[in-house]
């Protein structure tokens, strides 16, 4: 398969493309299954849902994690610029927010700088549980505040200073604070935690109750990830039949891989409001990851999320850089690996075949890239690709010697070679 010719990769397009059809492949974008465009299959999806981000409340949290103000500045100037529509800030009171005239300057100018960079971005203060909170928000410029409400009675107790007599205390509370943030003219999230606690009478009165106090949306939050993505389609349903004139989010975690798939079953359900995180980053084993969200939305299923794509990889690898926590080499989309299929010829074929034969989404649309190294699967065709990206213009007589060189190279060293490896190799060869 050495020498292809055009026709022959002609042939083969025309083969790959027989079966396309339009949306679900868009060249340059991706080619996905239409199945998954097809309402038939999947039930009826919106044309938007809108992501909420979690990361600057989730990075305050992470055991470890002490990142500088600069580095924080920073990473909220890109999540910002990646247009995604709605951020939860740290909570002030956290970090030496609270009664800190430094800390709350720190608080205003991170409004400032959403506000900046995206002016029609919404900023929640997250978990207020008291009237005072929902003050110090209002008068330091937040846009909504979430107020939680537990999914026990007296457990409650264990999140507050003083122990609620009964899950009805709880909830009025939890009212009262929805109340008089909506007279604030805050916008209102009641946070529904570790929901798959709730019975189905108590989520039907809590929702019912909210909605009575003016809430403008319920977010159903599990903690503990114990609802899968059914589960998760069904609470939503619920929710909407207790409180039709309420919006409905979630907070999926990550407990069993599939807090992506608990969005996309929300949102069929009648969500509109996803709540995800940078790298998934969140404590335990985290939030849905904004990059494979938005993917998932927009690429899958054709519904739009406003997020600009190609900013999701440096938003990543920043965030990355800010905790120390760097995500797998194949973290989906914005992995470094995530594109990367090894170093077979038979790699840079299907590439000149059509380049989302095997990735059915273009890495450039997300900031990323397609990586072809070469190892010891590798034939001339990663060679000659290589050299080429290297801008190394070789003999192609001296192809074969080269390619064994680097075979023995890489067995020797047990490890992919560096592009000054390649390079000195190539230009030893000449001599």
């Amino acid at each position: 398969m050495d020498d292809l010719s055009e026709t022959q990769l002609e042939q083969f397009r025309a083969d790959v493309n027989r079966s396309r059809t339009p949306g679900a492949y868009e060249p340059g974008r991706w080619s996905v299954a239409p199945a998954n465009r097809d309402t038939a299959m999947t039930g009826a999806m919106p044309e938007r849902v809108r992501l909420r981000d979690t990361s600057m409340r989730a990075i305050e949290s992470l055991p470890g994690v002490t990142a500088s103000r600069e580095a924080k500045t920073e990473f909220l100037r890109l999540l910002a610029r990646s247009g995604v529509p709605e951020i939860v800030l740290a909570t002030p009171g956290r970090s030496g927010h609270h009664g800190d005239g430094r800390g709350l300057d720190a608080v205003r100018a991170d409004l400032a700088l959403v506000r900046e960079e995206q002016p029609g971005c919404v900023v929640y203060c997250p978990f207020v549980s008291a009237t005072d909170g929902v003050d110090l928000a209002r008068d330091l410029g937040f846009d909504g505040v979430q107020v939680a409400v537990p999914a026990f009675g007296p457990a409650a107790g264990i999140y507050r200073p003083s122990v609620p007599a009964s899950r009805e205390e709880v909830v009025a509370q939890a009212a009262e604070v929805a109340g008089h943030a909506r007279a604030q003219g805050l916008r209102v999230a009641v946070a529904f935690t570790m929901v798959s606690f709730l019975t189905d009478g108590e989520l039907a009165e809590t929702a019912a109750v909210m909605a009575g106090a003016g809430a403008d949306e319920l977010t159903l939050f599990d903690g503990p990830g114990a609802l899968g993505p059914e589960a998760f389609g069904q609470l939503v349903r619920a929710t909407g039949t207790a409180a039709p004139d309420l919006e409905i989010g979630l907070h999926p975690h990550n407990t069993f891989g599939l807090g992506v798939a608990c969005a996309v079953s929300a949102v069929r359900a009648g969500a509109t409001v996803v709540e995800s995180s940078v790298n998934g980053y969140c404590g335990g084993p985290g939030n849905a990851d904004l990059a494979a969200t938005a993917a998932a939305f927009e690429a899958l299923y054709g519904v739009g999320t406003g997020i600009r794509l190609a900013a999701l990889t440096e938003l990543s690898r920043t965030a990355a850089e800010l905790t120390g926590r760097k995500p797998a080499v194949n973290q989906p989309i914005t992995g470094p690996d995530a594109f990367c299929w090894g170093g077979g010829d038979w790699v840079v074929i299907e590439s000149e075949v059509d380049p989302l034969m095997h990735n059915c989404i273009e890495p450039a649309l997300f900031g990323n890239e397609r990586r072809i190294p070469l190892t010891p699967q590798s034939g001339p065709r990663v060679l000659a690709a290589t050299l080429h990206r290297l801008g190394i213009n070789a003999d192609p007589a001296l192809l074969p010697s080269i390619a064994e060189r680097c075979h023995a190279e890489l067995t020797r060293l047990g490890r992919l070679l560096t592009d000054e490896e390649i390079r000195a190799m190539v230009a030893d060869r000449r001599r």
